[in-house]
């Protein structure tokens, strides 16, 4: 089966082409990098030719709000309207968990709007939602921080290796499409504060972290389960501590 991976050189991109390629599917990468650009449109007639499915697994270059969601946008127009000519039976696009419930952010938002014209179209699709990955804690750890303190709320958070990730939108993708949405998360559920104070411990990274309710979480307030799955998600098996003891990036944050 020909599989293009969009973003397919990214983090889980390149995860998803080796997986794919290990049980015998034609994984094609697709990103500005092999000569495809699904802004402008660059590559993606010749890249579509034969393909049976297309996974989504860019992102946007930018957070900042015009510019993702023009992002994703464009860039999910584009997709669509090369698949449909090409006759691509099967859309697959990775999402994030959450996005659909208040009070959301920027990005968050810009996702609604990849995930509205993917439901609209006339593509059969599947969407993986996934809880943030092991390999961003350190982003987000820095994110937060303000005047040395890592400021973050106490509320629920279940982060996921990136291998995992790919093994679920793989999984989906050589399924039959779901025209719904699948959630993933890792194994354990805690507080995000007691997370990233446990973890900043184990990186020796000086930073207070302060429990604080109001936190931002990039540029918005969240609540209690805005960032964990409901009932009935697949949950991975790696734990964030097996990880890292495993993980360069993992060890140093």
């Amino acid at each position: 089966m020909k599989i293009v991976v969009i973003g397919g050189t990214g983090l889980i991109g390149s995860k998803l082409v080796r997986k794919l390629g290990e049980h015998g599917h034609e994984a094609v990468a697709a990103s500005p990098n092999t000569g495809v650009n699904t802004l402008t449109g660059e590559g993606l007639a010749e890249v579509m030719a034969g393909a049976q499915v297309v996974i989504d697994v860019s992102n946007s270059p930018s957070f900042e709000e015009a510019a993702v969601l023009n992002f994703f946008e464009t860039s999910t127009r584009n997709l669509l309207a090369a698949e449909a000519a090409a006759g691509v039976g099967h859309h697959v696009a990775l999402s994030v968990v959450g996005t659909e419930r208040p009070p959301g952010n920027a990005y968050f938002r810009a996702k609604i709007a990849q995930e509205q014209l993917i439901e609209k179209s006339s593509i059969p699709f599947s969407l993986v939602h996934a809880t943030q990955f092991f390999e961003f804690v350190r982003r987000i750890a820095d994110e937060a921080t303000a005047d040395g303190q890592v400021r973050v709320p106490p509320v629920l958070f279940q982060p996921i290796a990136g291998d995992e990730v790919a093994q679920a939108v793989g999984r989906v993708a050589v399924g039959t499409p779901l025209n719904g949405r699948v959630e993933v998360a890792g194994p354990e559920q805690v507080r995000m504060d007691e997370f990233f104070r446990d973890v900043l411990a184990s990186w020796d990274d000086p930073r207070e972290v302060v429990t604080d309710p109001h936190a931002h979480y990039f540029g918005e307030e969240v609540l209690e389960r805005s960032l964990v799955p409901e009932d009935g998600a697949t949950l991975g098996q790696i734990r964030y501590r097996d990880w890292a003891a495993q993980n360069e990036t993992g060890k140093q944050g």
